[in-house]
């Protein structure tokens, strides 16, 4: 049986099984089922004035050009919603969706039903905008649809309790930190929320996306939350980013939402704001692995391995600090796996490394980072005991110019070499 597109079914005429007219058909209604396609379960018929359900066992065909009725019975009571039902047109046609292979967000221009297995499913979504003509007729010749599998788009349905029913089956899921809140940043209001609804279901990478959100963007979707909820946020947050947050706060609301992070994630926070935002003290984490100069290289590798809480890039490098928290010297990662495990780590450390101070300029800091090819920097006190660490990704948020951070960045041509397509 062909597939049927939704622009084509919609408006088309409703009769009783004797050919007399009924109305006309409104709207196709899908049942979600989390991870299979939604499978349509009744139409939506425009009778008399009156919006009312038809159940799709009722519809003798769909494939025709009158949707004619099997059965004399027809329940005329005004139709009402239930829970986990989607109308493709009041919901999905003409609505953006996420494009969760290309992360971005995009229209349905229109839909496409599929009879498989005795029942009709939602299989296809095409996202091309309709052109309009010299001869003044608006549409696409035929055969001139593209349609893509619904399986790679995430619908924004604005429906509080459909939300509920995808949150565990969401394809945003699949989405990086990063792809989210550029997500974020283009969406409606409506599609913020429910956007955040769906990343709200895991909280850690709710955490990533903030900190991942244009400081403008963050501070306006953090303050519409209450003081429990922001300190929620921020307390899974890396404490930088945290801090960031913290200042982009009203002054009224900082005090109370420290007071309600957890009291490990405060004292960081704290200790944070205590330094300029543009130097190395107000750029740095204060999470980073140190070591006795005197354990083997096996132990040091596996105190890496043990150490899941930090951020990746902050396990590029190995302090080695004395007893009183001096700096010993560092061993970057490459040279460890390299070396013989049984090897004290203070023999392989370089024991004059690059590091700044608390108070040194950001552009100096990227400067010294690019002269030596450092993925991290330490941040020592006048005494030389570590007092944090700045990674590169930190310098380049700090050094790239705004408009250039948050412009569309190009896919590269091999970008998806190897996944079969």
């Amino acid at each position: 049986m062909p597939a049927l597109h939704l622009s084509d079914l919609l408006k088309r005429p409703v009769t009783d099984r004797g050919g007399e007219s009924l109305g006309r058909l409104s709207d196709v209604i899908v049942r979600l089922r989390g991870a299979e396609l939604p499978v349509v379960k009744g139409l939506v018929a425009t009778v008399g004035g009156r919006q009312v359900f038809v159940p799709i066992g009722q519809v003798s065909s769909l494939a025709g050009e009158v949707l004619k009725l099997g059965s004399a019975r027809l329940d005329l009571r005004h139709f009402e919603r239930r829970q986990g039902e989607v109308l493709l047109r009041a919901d999905v046609l003409g609505h953006r969706l996420i494009d969760v292979q290309a992360a971005h967000l995009t229209k349905a221009a229109d839909l496409e039903l599929e009879h498989r297995a005795g029942e009709w499913v939602l299989t296809g979504v095409d996202t091309r905008r309709r052109r309009h003509r010299l001869a003044g007729r608006a549409g696409r010749e035929p055969g001139e649809r593209a349609f893509r599998e619904w399986g790679r788009f995430e619908p924004l349905i604005g429906h509080r309790h459909s939300a509920m029913l995808r949150g565990p089956f969401a394809r945003i899921h699949r989405l990086k930190p990063a792809q989210i809140a550029d997500l974020l940043e283009e969406a409606s209001k409506a599609e913020e929320t429910e956007i955040l609804g769906q990343v709200h279901a895991d909280l850690e990478l709710e955490a990533d996306v903030f900190e991942e959100l244009d400081e403008d963007l963050a501070a306006r979707l953090l303050g519409a939350r209450t003081d429990e909820e922001i300190a929620g946020v921020l307390s899974r947050m890396r404490a930088d980013d945290a801090a960031d947050a913290v200042t982009e706060l009203p002054q009224e609301r900082r005090q109370a939402v420290l007071d309600l992070m957890s009291p490990g994630q405060r004292t960081k926070v704290m200790t944070l704001l205590g330094f300029n935002p543009t130097s190395a003290g107000g750029l740095m984490g204060v999470d980073f692995l140190t070591l006795s100069p005197a354990v083997t290289i096996g132990e040091a590798l596996a105190a890496v391995a043990r150490s899941h809480t930090l951020q990746p890039e902050a396990l590029t490098s190995v302090h080695a600090v004395d007893g009183s928290g001096r700096l010993h010297g560092v061993a970057r990662l490459v040279t460890l796996l390299q070396a013989d495990p049984a090897t004290p780590l203070g023999e392989v450390c370089d024991r004059d490394p690059v590091r700044v101070g608390p108070d040194t300029d950001v552009v100096d800091v990227a400067v010294l980072m690019s002269d030596y090819n450092l993925i991290t920097i330490p941040v020592v006190d006048e005494h030389r005991h570590m007092i944090g660490i700045i990674t590169v990704d930190d310098v380049l948020e700090a050094t790239v110019p705004a408009d250039w951070r948050r412009r569309e960045a190009a896919e590269p041509p091999d970008a998806r070499a190897g996944d079969g397509q």
